[in-house]
């Protein structure tokens, strides 16, 4: 069965590249798209099964590489001998596989039917790398025990349902306390709806954050230096990648983005704590439209790539009942297992022995076991909040920051450590 290919690429090479592609054995253009629009309708009307693309189509980010590869479009790069720069582009847009006007005809066949775009070789014309970058060709090497793999950060996600249970707070001081037993650590705040943790830290507002690092992977100009600069350091060992500063920037976030940034941060520390928004429902005006922007992507995302996930509720009536709703939510999303962390802990909202009470009854009603208790500690909160500092720093005798502490050290596998104040920061106050 011939392998379909759509085409968009730069004119004034297009003409030539495209009569090569129509020679192939096994291959044949089902279309010649004139610019990016045309060939987002074809990859939906399902007209091809490849989309050679050139980094100089405008308006190519991405999210629309993203909407070919789930029309079950597998995308190759393509450009004139000698365009480096326009290769590296699209390598950093996700495109892993990429031709030349001078690649053998052979090696264009093996790379334009290949089914799927992962597991194909990457392709130059004159089969030498990129200066400055190791071999794309290199045979891969089987992992044995004697080839250590490259070590990546954990992905930690602090998600709960709607009414503040507590989110931003455990995700702050979580990643605050982690810090403290020595574990680097990068916070990133994807909650859509309220972002917080710029505030909570006392951060500029004016400061870039996942605004700037998803345009920069929509763009491809993401890597890990840029997202380095994009984190800002509010400790040692604890960058922070704040939230959008108003809500009704909730487009710039998208999936896509949101997935490069996670995984970029698993290289650049050995724990990444994402604080969601509570969101996970599916927008039923827009199920219909798959290249709309969704608002609930993020946490979506966020949930598909964690290694845990913190189930945060609030202890009392209301609180709990939405807990027990959360965890049939989560349920049916992709996600890890959640552990459940009930905050706010206390006597006068559920009664007396409240641990046992909320013990039973989330076991009875939602099959919870083995959950974290945080007290309530609405003093040592304001004070945090009111200084824009952490637990650790404002109020490190807290019972509420010594459940987190022993909570961090817990995923990180090691002893809880004897409360004592961290070294101060270095705040980015506003001005």
């Amino acid at each position: 069965m011939a392998t379909t290919v759509l085409t968009a690429l730069g004119h004034d090479w297009e003409g030539s590249m495209v009569q090569v592609v129509d020679q192939l054995p096994g291959v044949t253009v089902g279309r010649r798209c004139v610019d990016l629009a045309d060939l987002l309708a074809a990859a939906s009307a399902g007209l091809g099964d490849v989309a050679l693309v050139s980094a100089d189509l405008r308006g190519l980010d991405r999210d629309a590489l993203a909407h070919l590869r789930a029309h079950g479009v597998a995308v190759v790069g393509a450009s004139r001998d000698g365009q480096e720069a326009q290769e590296r582009h699209l390598r950093q847009l996700g495109v892993e596989r990429h031709v030349h006007t001078g690649t053998p005809r052979e090696d264009l066949v093996d790379v334009l039917t290949s089914t799927t775009a992962a597991s194909a070789p990457f392709v130059t014309g004159a089969g030498e790398p990129l200066p400055g970058e190791d071999p794309p060709t290199a045979p891969i090497v089987p992992v044995t025990d004697e080839t250590p793999e490259p070590q990546r950060g954990r992905v930690v996600a602090v998600w709960g349902p709607t009414g503040a249970p507590g989110r931003s707070t455990l995700a702050v001081n979580l990643a605050s306390e982690l810090a403290g037993l020595g574990q680097p650590v990068v916070l990133v705040d994807l909650d859509t709806y309220g972002a917080s943790v710029a505030q909570l830290l006392s951060v500029l507002d004016e400061a870039p954050g996942i605004a700037a690092a998803a345009r920069a992977s929509e763009l491809g100009t993401l890597d890990l230096a840029s997202l380095a600069r994009l984190a800002v350091e509010v400790a040692p060992r604890f960058r922070v990648v704040t939230g959008i500063p108003t809500p009704t920037r909730w487009t710039e976030v998208r999936s896509s983005a949101v997935e490069q940034v996670i995984d970029l941060c698993r290289s650049l520390a050995a724990f990444v704590v994402l604080d969601c928004g509570f969101g996970i429902e599916d927008d039923e005006e827009l199920s219909y439209d798959t290249t709309a922007p969704r608002r609930n992507a993020a946490t979506l995302t966020a949930l598909d790539a964690a290694d845990e996930l913190l189930l945060v509720g609030a202890a009392d009536p209301v609180g709990l009942q939405r807990m027990v709703r959360a965890v049939q939510a989560v349920g049916q999303v992709a996600s890890p297992t959640p552990r459940p962390v009930v905050n706010r802990l206390r006597a006068g909202s559920v009664g007396p022995d409240p641990r046992r009470r909320v013990a039973e009854s989330m076991a009875r009603f939602a099959g919870l076991e083995d959950i974290t208790f945080l007290p309530d500690d609405q003093a040592g909160v304001d004070a945090a909040v009111l200084a824009g500092q952490t637990l650790a720093e404002a109020a490190a005798g807290s019972p509420l920051r010594q459940a987190i502490a022993a909570l961090a050290a817990d995923l990180a596998g090691v002893a809880a450590p004897v409360g004592e104040v961290r070294g101060r920061r270095r705040l980015l106050r506003r001005a």
